[in-house]
C-alpha cells in the first residue's frame, strides 16, 4: 500500500505542476483528495491491514496528503500570479502615445433656432406647449373658423387617415390655440412649436413636412399694434438690430384684421434670386387679431378681451437666421453642411 501512495503521490505532483488554470487545478483537487478521489480510494483498504502496518501507512499518507496540498496552494498562488501578469502585459497602455480625438456632435440648426426662439419668447413670459400631430378635424379647421367647403380642408392641401375621416395630420400648431383658450385661465399667453403636414411640392422654401411656431395673446385691451411691436422685437432679437421687415394685409379665417409679416432675403439682400423668387423678401409669417368667433367658441367674452395669434415656419427662421439658400439641405442629414453649425 506504501508503493501505491508513493505511486499516487508522484502522479499527482506531475499532473498538478502541470496545470494550466485555476480550473484544471481544482479537477485535480477533487480528482485526488476529493471524498470519491485516489487517496480515499486507497485509504479505504486499510481495513485489511495489521495493527502493525496501520501507524506506518497512516504516516505516508498523512505526508501524501500534505505534499499535494501544499504543491495545489503553492500552485494556486503561481497561476494567480501568471494571470495578472498576462492582464497587465494585454491591458499595457503606452501613455506616452497622443489621445485619440473624439468628434463631439452638436445640435441641429433648426433645435438651435427653436431654443433661440422659446428663450426670447419665455423671458416675455409666455408658456410653452406641445401638442398631438394627429388631430381632429374641428379642431385643426372648425374652431379656428374655417368652415366645410375652405379650400385648406381640400384632400389637395391636406392629409386625412381617410376619406370620410375626421382625423388628419395637422396642417398648423394652431389647434394648441383653441385647447389653450378652451383650458387655460385668462390672460393667455402661449408659444406652441411642433412639426405639421401639408401637401406642399418640395422646393428651396417648401416641405410636406416642417415645423411651425404659433403664438397666442389673449387678456384685455390687446391691439394690433402690440402684435407688430412684439414680432418686430423678436426679429431684431434673432436677426440682429436693424432687420427690415415688412407686414402686408391679408385673410386668414381665424383671425380679423390679419397680414403677413415678410423679412428682407438674406441671400441677395432685397435685390431678388432664386431664394426670393426674385421678390427681394420672404415671408416668415402670418398673424392677426383672434377673430371674435373664435374668441367665442372657446367661452371668451370678444366685448372683453381681445387677442392677437401668429405662425412662424421654424425652417425659415433657421434659413435666415444661418443664411441657408435651401430648406432642402435642412432635410438632407449631410455632416459636411451640418459641421457648420
Amino acid at each position: 500500500m506504501k508503493e501505491k501512495l508513493e505511486k499516487l503521490l508522484e502522479e499527482a505532483l506531475a499532473a498538478l505542476n502541470a496545470a494550466a488554470s485555476p480550473e484544471e487545478l481544482e479537477q485535480l483537487r477533487v480528482k485526488y483528495l476529493g471524498k470519491k478521489g485516489e487517496l480515499t480510494a486507497i485509504l479505504k483498504q486499510m481495513g485489511g491491514l495489521s495493527a502493525e502496518e496501520r501507524p506506518i501507512v497512516g504516516q505516508v499518507a498523512n505526508r501524501v496528503r500534505g505534499e499535494i496540498e501544499n504543491c495545489i496552494s503553492g500552485m494556486a498562488a503561481t497561476l494567480e500570479e501568471r494571470a495578472m501578469q498576462e492582464k497587465l502585459i494585454r491591458e499595457t497602455v503606452d501613455v506616452t502615445m497622443p489621445g485619440k480625438e473624439y468628434v463631439m456632435g452638436h445640435r441641429h440648426p433648426m433645435n438651435i433656432a427653436l431654443a433661440e426662439v422659446k428663450d426670447i419668447f419665455v423671458g416675455m413670459g409666455f408658456t410653452i406647449l406641445e401638442g398631438p400631430e394627429v388631430e381632429l378635424s374641428d379642431y385643426n379647421f372648425t374652431k379656428l373658423n374655417t368652415e366645410e367647403g375652405h379650400p385648406a380642408r381640400e384632400w389637395s392641401d391636406t392629409f386625412y387617415f381617410a376619406e370620410d375621416s375626421s382625423i388628419l395630420l395637422r396642417t398648423q400648431t394652431s389647434p394648441m390655440q383653441i385647447r389653450a383658450m378652451e383650458t387655460m385661465e385668462l390672460p393667455i399667453r402661449v408659444l406652441a412649436p411642433g412639426r405639421v403636414y401639408r401637401k406642399d411640392e418640395v422646393d428651396a422654401t417648401h416641405s410636406p413636412m416642417f415645423h411651425q411656431i404659433e403664438g397666442l395673446v389673449v387678456d384685455k385691451g390687446i391691439t394690433m399694434a402690440s402684435l407688430k411691436a412684439t414680432l418686430n422685437a423678436v426679429v431684431e432679437k434673432l436677426y440682429g438690430e436693424g432687420t427690415k421687415t415688412r407686414f402686408r394685409p391679408h385673410h386668414f379665417p381665424f383671425t380679423e384684421p390679419s397680414c403677413e409679416m415678410d423679412v428682407q432675403c438674406h441671400e441677395c439682400g432685397g435685390v431678388g434670386c432664386r431664394v426670393c423668387k426674385g421678390e427681394g423678401w420672404i415671408e416668415l409669417l402670418g398673424a392677426g387679431m383672434v377673430h371674435p368667433k373664435v374668441l367665442q367658441g372657446c367661452g371668451i367674452d370678444p366685448e372683453v378681451y381681445s387677442g392677437w395669434a401668429f405662425g412662424m415656419g421654424l425652417e425659415r427662421m433657421a434659413m435666415r437666421r444661418f443664411k441657408i439658400s435651401d430648406l432642402r439641405l435642412i432635410f438632407e442629414n449631410d455632416v459636411r453642411f451640418l459641421e457648420q453649425f
